[in-house]
């Protein structure tokens, strides 16, 4: 019997299966399992980013990290160090072909079953693999989970079993796994440079508009709003740019078009060319934003 049997990812704010596996066993006990995977998939936004769950005839294991989790049902004999692997390898993968816009408007199950093709064949290679092939690698997993030892939990214990009936499942505070980005260039300094010069005059022209304004009327107003909305559009660009967040590229959208519309409502208050300026800073900013892109991967786990 190979050691991993069974893989899906989900989205983990909600437990949606977007790929599996399509081979799997038919026993009663393989069956029951599945199903216990699928209560702990709703669950997964509560649990850190590394578990396994401990059945009589099988191990559920999970890694999860921004929206995607992977889990794999594995028979004992699976090293956990193997099944870590092979849901990191698994994670990288379905995260570079598709994007987190893609992942966060899917709305069905199994929306990307195509996906099992990739699933297939990373099973293959690690059921079949020779432990030799993968021994840097397994041991590099093996140190982190010995750092960061995963979460254990036992379905079959009478008190998850209530509370995943009654919709209370303990939580774990142990933080998330961090994304490393790829280094920050020269052109992205310079971007995260003027992004902070923009920002700077729009908060002074705001404040100073409104500490001058006797009596604020509305169309005073919405030239303060046009000041400080683009003023914590540019603060996101600049966070946006220096750390991963799920559904990058809607938000970069968003503040650009916040941006731009808060300049063109300035006309009048500002020339034509500090307008193309301001938005000049916020499309090299936007461009930088979705050009960095997550390190190729954490680990080389032998695929």
């Amino acid at each position: 019997m190979p050691m991993i049997l069974f893989a899906s990812v989900v989205r983990v704010r909600d437990g949606l299966p977007l790929s599996a596996s399509t081979d799997f066993y038919h026993t009663q006990e393989f069956l029951g399992c599945r199903r216990r995977l699928k209560i702990l998939a709703l669950r997964l936004a509560q649990y850190p980013g590394r578990g396994s769950a401990e059945s009589p005839d099988f191990n559920i294991h999970f890694s999860s990290s921004g929206n995607v989790a992977c889990m794999a049902i594995c028979s004992h004999q699976c090293p956990a160090a193997m099944a870590f692997c092979f849901l990191d390898s698994l994670w990288w993968e379905f995260t570079a072909s598709y994007d987190t816009t893609c992942i966060g408007l899917a709305s069905r199950p199994y929306a990307f079953l195509e996906f099992d093709k990739i699933i297939q064949r990373m099973k293959w290679h690690f059921n079949h693999a020779n432990s030799s092939q993968m021994k840097s690698s397994l041991e590099k997993i093996q140190e982190e989970l010995e750092f960061h030892p995963p979460a254990i939990l036992s379905l079959e214990d009478t008190d998850i079993a209530n509370g995943v009936m009654n919709g209370h499942i303990p939580v774990y505070s142990e933080p998330m796994p961090n994304f490393r980005m790829e280094p920050v260039t020269a052109l992205g300094i310079l971007s995260l440079v003027l992004n902070i010069m923009c920002a700077a005059l729009n908060l002074i022209r705001g404040v100073h508009l409104a500490e001058h304004s006797l009596q604020v009327t509305q169309e005073e107003l919405g030239n303060i709003l046009a000041f400080l909305i683009p003023f914590v559009a540019c603060l996101v660009q600049c966070h946006l740019y220096l750390f991963y967040s799920p559904a990058r590229t809607l938000k970069v959208v968003l503040m650009l078009v916040f941006i731009c519309l808060g300049n063109v409502y300035l006309h009048g208050l500002r020339n034509l060319w500090q307008i193309l300026f301001h938005v000049g800073v916020a499309l090299l900013s936007s461009h930088q934003i979705l050009t960095r892109q997550l390190q190729e991967k954490r680990s080389d786990c032998g695929v």
